[in-house]
């Protein structure tokens, strides 16, 4: 369980760090426009292999991401990614606000009654 643990922690790690890239003004654009690529794949809900398909759904995210990190760092100069996993080492060590997360997590909920009640889903209430 750590050793996979270890692999997610990583993955969010470069991830992380390519978008700090995509923001970096000392990179090029053209490398800041591929960074965005890679971190708009990850956050997108539409893949090349859609999700609900068993197995196969999630592959494509499992290759495709880490390859698209990979080619990053290769074509990244090394400096620019050191300073900017040295920033993400940083962020994913800070505290995280449970109560903060509650906090958002009701919100989002309040939020899906209101429009369920709207939508006629809760005529007894």
């Amino acid at each position: 369980m750590k050793f996979l643990r270890a692999i997610v922690h990583n993955i969010k790690l470069q991830g992380h760090t390519v978008w700090l890239c995509a923001r970096d003004k000392d990179l090029g654009w053209p490398l800041r426009v591929f960074a965005l690529a890679i971190a708009g794949y990850a956050l997108s809900p539409i893949d090349l292999i859609p999700d609900f398909i068993p197995v196969i759904g999630m592959l494509d995210d499992a290759i495709l991401i880490p390859f698209g990190i990979w080619l990053f760092c290769r074509l990244v100069p090394p400096e620019i990614y050191a300073r900017n996993l040295q920033l993400a080492e940083a962020a994913s060590s800070r505290p995280v606000s449970k109560g903060a997360a509650s906090i958002v997590i009701l919100i989002w909920i309040a939020a899906l009654i209101v429009l369920a009640h709207y939508a006629g889903l809760l005529r007894n209430f």
